[in-house]
């Protein structure tokens, strides 16, 4: 028994101690140059954009992992338009004669999502309160109203509960993303849709959502379909004057949004805008590369890792900088994705399944690039057992806890807290949960193809650092730095957190790509039926 204890102990060491082959030190030489102004932002479709991809295939290629992408390369060619709002927009309001212009970026900021270098509206407008539709919770906003060919008026967000059994109380579902308050004004017919923004609401300030109106719109070629003449935001001040219309605030509109029972209401505003757009067909591409498993049969299944390459470009200078080099976002978790390929492909024997190691493009504009791969994958869906995600570390050192947003969800939930335990962390709860960060990263894309899916990040508590460091690092991260240009690399950077979290992630994989049974999502999990399909021979 000693002898097979000894063996099994060594077989074990020989497994996993590649992990130590991941080292804060090759990460941060990773991110040092992919955050660098050589690089000019990332942008999908730019210089920069090419010379991010070029990069990390050739790490993969030096590394011997084999190309995954088209034609025996590591890119999986990914079409996009490029539409470019223009800063000669002009929104207006009309109420009892009188006209209100609007100032762009100041007062609103969004898109067209026709595809076309002009989209031009003319329209009545309605209040439609969250723009929630889920007979699931007896919650119909467009409930007795026609909204076809009319302006929608509406807040990001979901009506708020405590109970787990309405809207999953605090946290937010999808019906609170403002994608899919998109989508569902364009399926109920609206011509245009306006989303009232509240920093409280959104989760993040004005100055994130005037980033959206600059590259937002980026949509692929092959979709075909009709698109909203004008998807944007106003800001609360300009929106005020809209709910004055109706005697009330926009603190009184979104009481009243938040009530059960709510009814849309039309408003007596017409909304005229015209909206250029600079029209541009983009080539960008996800790299994609991959390395064999040694069983027979659980070789054609995966581990699928996953980190997005891609910020924004350069952009509107903010201190005479215009590079915006996303260093946290995203440089982080693509020198990770390195490293855990070099860990594994450095095992002296493979798991049984094979692992497949994904940057992918166009996060910052709705997750096209996962999106692309989840329709076009390397291994099915059904042959996927798991997404890890890698997405934006701070580099303030280890952690004593972990998150994990929606493993809880899946089946693997055991095996995730195994391994929690052998690092000696604690997983750190979702300390926002109303900003629905679950539907906010790639992790989603593969989510909703069925595989179960989930993002890693470091902890909240920091080793050596008061309980509230990493809350007072975040708020200045997300007030001053998030889609800015001082999201940059320092030289003072503690990369240890990095480290331990690829390590984390490196080990999770390789003992779910060990195990005999195939994932799935949870009973009554909303991605469970994807999974059910995708399972179907």
């Amino acid at each position: 028994m000693r002898r097979i204890c000894s063996v099994l102990a060594l077989a074990s060491i020989s497994l996993f101690g590649q992990a130590d082959e991941i080292t804060g030190a090759r990460i941060r030489a990773h991110v040092k140059f992919l955050a660098s102004d050589l690089l000019e932002g990332r942008g999908p479709g730019t210089r920069g954009g090419d010379l991010a991809t070029e990069y990390l295939a050739s790490q993969f290629a030096l590394l011997g992992l084999k190309p995954g992408g088209d034609n025996g390369t590591y890119f999986q060619r990914v079409p996009l338009i490029g539409a470019e709002p223009k800063p000669s927009s002009t929104l207006s309001a009309t109420v009892n004669g009188k006209t209100v212009d609007f100032k762009w970026m100041d007062d609103f900021t969004g898109v067209t999502r026709e595809q076309q270098e002009m989209s031009t509206f003319d329209a009545e407008a309605v209040f439609v309160g969250h723009g929630i539709t889920a007979p699931e919770y007896n919650w119909d906003d467009y409930k007795g109203v026609d909204v076809k060919g009319k302006v929608v008026v509406l807040f990001t967000n979901e009506p708020p509960s405590e109970d787990p059994g309405f809207f999953k109380g605090k946290a937010l579902t999808y019906y609170g993303r403002w994608t899919y308050k998109y989508e569902q004004a364009l399926a109920k017919g609206a011509i245009a849709c306006l989303i009232i923004h509240t920093t409280p609401s959104a989760g993040y300030g004005w100055q994130v959502v005037q980033g959206f109106g600059r590259e937002d719109s980026q949509v692929e070629l092959d979709r075909g379909q009709a698109g909203l003449a004008f998807a944007g935001w106003l800001n609360k001040k300009s929106a005020d004057r809209i709910a004055a219309t109706l005697g009330k605030s926009v603190d009184e509109l979104l009481k009243m949004a938040d009530t059960p029972g709510f009814k849309a209401q039309g408003l007596p505003v017409r909304f005229k805008g015209a909206i250029p757009m600079k029209i541009r067909k983009m080539e960008t591409r996800n790299v994609v590369a991959w390395i064999e498993g040694v069983d027979p049969k659980g070789k054609s299944e995966a581990v699928l890792y996953s980190a997005h390459w891609d910020h924004l470009g350069i952009g509107p200078a903010v201190n005479g900088d215009t590079v915006y080099n996303g260093a946290v976002d995203n440089a982080t978790g693509c020198a990770m994705l390195i490293e855990m390929a070099r860990a594994w492909v450095s095992l002296p024997r493979k798991p049984r399944r094979s692992a497949v190691f994904t940057a992918v493009t166009a996060e910052e504009a709705g997750l096209r690039g996962a999106d692309y791969y989840a329709r076009k994958p390397l291994f099915p869906a059904g042959k996927t057992v798991v997404n890890l995600n890698f997405d934006s570390f701070f580099p303030f050192g280890k952690t004593k806890d972990i998150g994990l947003n929606g493993a809880e969800r899946t089946t693997l939930w055991p095996t995730v807290l195994e391994i929690t335990r052998r690092f000696q962390l604690a997983i750190e709860p979702d300390r926002r949960p109303e900003q629905g960060l679950y539907y906010r990263s790639d992790h989603f894309s593969f989510a909703k193809a069925g595989i179960p899916a989930f993002s890693i990040h470091g902890g909240n508590q920091v080793v050596g650092k008061p309980d509230d460091f990493a809350d007072t690092v975040f708020f200045e991260y997300n007030s001053k730095n998030y889609h800015q240009p001082s999201d940059q690399y320092n030289e003072d950077w503690d990369m240890g957190g990095m480290e331990q979290m690829a390590r984390f992630g490196y080990t999770l994989g390789l003992t779910i790509a060990n195990q005999a049974v195939m994932s799935t999502w949870n009973p009554g999990d909303e991605f469970l039926p994807a999974r059910k399909r995708s399972l179907v021979p």
